[in-house]
């Protein structure tokens, strides 16, 4: 953390809104590390807060439009244009399309705290023809609501806020997990009931 200080006080605001970008558009890079330095440095009134923010938010939906665009236009030809690759696109569509019909807005919206989703998300999101409007406002939605909730935290807490917001990332991701295991067990048991009123 004290080096992504360093980092972000040399280089400026202008990098750290490329590595959120870059990290939204698929690319694994510390976006996120980027703006809690940044949120960071402004506590201690190197930078402004509302302007950490504003970039943060921006680089974030331009970022992920950007991935979207690239999983759409060309991750299909990619997936199934490689024969290596065939199989697994194939299944991945094949899993992917009714997911983002049912929960696209969800993961598009959630994805932007958790790591691997953050990367993923626009691209998955494109390859599997997400309608880009409702993608762009899920997604308009989380940047802002990630940069803000980001941002303040980090430049509330300091730098014990790298690691708060990754726990919080990892209880969250669980929480999310134990609330499907648990939908699903519900939605079983009940058509069990209703089978056996039926007989």
């Amino acid at each position: 953390m004290i080096s992504g200080l360093i980092d972000v006080a040399q280089v400026g605001l202008p990098i750290m809104a490329l590595l959120i970008a870059g990290e939204s558009m698929g690319i694994p890079l510390p976006g996120e590390t980027a703006l809690i330095a940044a949120a960071v440095l402004a506590s201690r009134g190197r930078f402004d807060i509302g302007v950490v923010i504003a970039l943060a938010a921006v680089a974030a939906i331009v970022g992920d439009n950007l991935g979207y665009l690239i999983g759409r236009r060309g991750g299909r030809r990619v997936l199934l244009g490689h024969p290596r690759l065939q199989r697994h696109g194939e299944r991945l569509i094949a899993i992917g399309e009714p997911f983002f019909v049912r929960h696209g807005p969800k993961a598009v919206f959630l994805g932007r705290w958790f790591a691997g989703l953050r990367i993923a998300a626009a691209w998955l999101a494109g390859i599997n023809h997400m309608r880009w409007r409702s993608f762009l406002f899920w997604n308009a939605s989380g940047g802002i609501a990630w940069a803000i909730s980001v941002g303040v935290l980090a430049y509330v807490l300091g730098e014990s806020a790298e690691r708060a917001i990754h726990t919080a990332g990892v209880v969250g991701a669980a929480g999310v997990v134990l609330g499907g295991v648990a939908a699903l067990l519900y939605v079983r048991a009940r058509r069990r009931r209703r089978g056996r009123e039926r007989v």
